[in-house]
């Protein structure tokens, strides 16, 4: 570790709490329909938008409503999806002539897209034409991510409102969010990287001479409009199958940093925004704050591990000091890796600027912690805020049972009904990962690259990170396989929409109840004690469900490696 890798951290770190408030007051506007500075050139469109569909946006749903039109409009993306991958060899913008997606691998592609996980088990470059990147992957990269900040609105709205039977529209939201939000940022998030080096055209293939005599082929497309939304609507997936480690898709430093920045700024930012809803921006400090703490901690364990040498290599004569720096791209070092790793895997995005197969086992094992504990470090856009809410939810149930109390929160009382629904939430995680984890252990081993406990490790990356909706993976794991191609997507459709129906339920059930005036003994949730007991919660109900199938893989691996042993 280096003074100059702390400093990258804390710069990142300051970046993101400056534009905490001012992003998030912008998008308290948005979403409480109040006049920003785009409206004068976008509320035409917006009514446009709402006439054309037949949507009033005066009239607001019940929670059931919303969950309803919510679940299809994302099962309308997902055939969409399905039958563009299906149909691409017919369809124009194919200059390289890319076959059909076989029928598993589109299926297990549309589930990826529309759930905002972006698990790719196939080469961008190699597979995909480009209207499917472009008409296909990328539009799903905006409505995805739309749906999850509208959901996370949602459930603000459950705890800001009183006495009401309903939490909003749908469609106003996704419509406000795309509109206002996503396509301006994307947009000049798109133009700084094409200043940076990043393609954006149409061109096919390009066939460059090699200095050893041979040819290179280069690929083209347009790259930097799929890469801007895919960072900030943390999706992950990359245009190529390098992802951010490509120099086509990250070329310099300061596009590294612009997409690191980018892939934590709405998630930060909804913080913002649940405070000033329910009225008090400290309590928004406080969630952000948790994720914090438990985002630095991950930061410090993969940066000092991955500054560490591997004995085995150092046994045979590797300059140890180097640290560990297979899978890394050395205009990024071990710092920006091990920051870039867990930041897309504490925000739900799945992007990578290095390959987490070739980090040491406890480096690899920070983006599964960050993965299991459900993405809620930050996490996914929108996402990641009402999976922690969730978690407040069962912090405040803990701290009323400790002193005999009805636990309240927000003024809100939380009863059986919705910690019941905040638990089905939180446990349907850990079902899909290990218990499919089990399975393929068993009847998709031969996919398995590598022995011993790291082949453990790939599968249950792979699981955790469809279940937690990230997308990146220990790319040892073969898993372009009907098998595999099945049960991930599987596990991305319940671990997205098993959270969203019992947290859109909590958040009709909130929105009903009357708001109760503070007394002597209401447990305060703006403070630090609270966000201890938010932080220790996360830990103990998330990490720990988890801790036997880690001791199994990276807890082993990394002994065996101290140990000389290897498989």
């Amino acid at each position: 570790m280096t003074i100059v890798g702390w400093v990258q951290i804390g710069l990142y770190v300051a970046l993101v709490l400056v534009l905490t408030r001012p992003f998030g007051g912008y998008i308290t506007r948005v979403v409480t329909g109040e006049r920003t500075i785009l409206s004068p050139a976008l509320v035409p469109i917006e009514r446009l938008l709402y006439r054309a569909a037949g949507v009033d946006p005066r009239v607001e749903q019940h929670w059931l409503t919303y969950a309803v039109a919510m679940l299809l409009f994302n099962l309308a993306g997902l055939v969409v999806l399905y039958g563009l991958m299906r149909l691409q060899a017919v369809l124009p913008l194919n200059p390289q002539g890319m076959a059909a997606v076989p029928a598993d691998l589109a299926l297990n592609t549309a589930t990826s897209f529309v759930t905002n996980t972006n698990w790719q088990n196939y080469g961008g470059e190699a597979t995909m034409s480009y209207l499917t990147q472009m008409a296909g992957l990328t539009v799903q990269n905006f409505l995805s991510a739309a749906t999850g900040i509208a959901l996370a609105v949602a459930l603000i709205r459950g705890f800001a409102r009183k006495s009401v039977a309903t939490i909003g529209n749908f469609w106003v939201d996704l419509t406000r969010i795309t509109l206002y939000v996503l396509l301006p940022l994307s947009f000049a998030i798109a133009l700084v990287l094409v200043w940076q080096g990043m393609p954006q055209n149409l061109d096919a293939y390009v066939q460059a001479a090699a200095l050893d005599g041979g040819s290179q082929t280069i690929a083209q497309g347009p790259v930097a409009s799929q890469v801007a939304i895919k960072m900030l609507g943390t999706n992950g997936g990359g245009f190529f199958n390098a992802n951010a480690a490509h120099p086509y898709e990250n070329p310099t430093p300061l596009s590294n940093l612009i997409q690191m920045v980018a892939i934590f700024a709405i998630g930060a930012a909804l913080t913002n925004v649940f405070g000033r809803m329910v009225g008090d921006e400290r309590q928004g400090w406080a969630i952000l704050g948790a994720m914090m703490i438990l985002f630095i901690a991950g930061v410090a364990v993969a940066y000092w591990a991955e500054a560490q040498a591997n004995p085995a290599l150092a046994a045979l004569g590797v300059d140890p000091a180097g640290g560990n720096m297979e899978g890394k791209e050395v205009r990024f070092g071990i710092a920006l890796s091990a920051l870039f790793a867990t930041i897309t895997t504490a925000a739900s995005c799945g992007a990578v600027n290095a390959m987490h197969d070739s980090f040491l086992p406890l480096g690899g094992m920070i983006p599964l912690i960050n993965m299991q504990l459900g993405e809620v470090i930050i996490g996914g856009v929108g996402a990641g805020l009402y999976g922690m809410l969730l978690f407040a939810i069962l912090a405040v149930f803990i701290a009323g049972l400790m002193v005999g109390r009805t636990p309240e929160y927000l003024g809100k009382k939380i009863e059986a009904r919705e910690v019941k629904l905040a638990m089905l939430a939180v446990l349907c995680l850990p079902l899909m990962m290990l218990v499919l984890t089990a399975v393929a252990l068993n009847l998709g081993a031969a996919s398995i690259q590598d022995p011993g406990p790291h082949g453990f490790s790939e599968v249950l990356y792979a699981f955790t990170s469809a279940a937690a909706n990230n997308g990146s993976a220990f790319g040892g794991l073969s898993g372009n396989t009907p098998f595999y191609n099945a049960t991930l997507a599987l596990a991305m459709f319940v671990g997205r929409f098993f959270v969203i129906i019992p947290m859109l339920a909590i958040a009709g059930a909130l929105a009903a109840k009357t708001t109760l005036h503070a007394s002597h003994g209401t447990f305060p949730t703006d403070g630090p004690l609270f966000v201890g007991l938010l932080t220790g919660v996360v830990l103990i109900v998330g990490g720990l469900t988890f801790f036997p199938a880690l001791a199994l893989g990276p807890v082993v691996e990394h002994l065996s490696m101290l140990a000389g042993t290897t498989f």
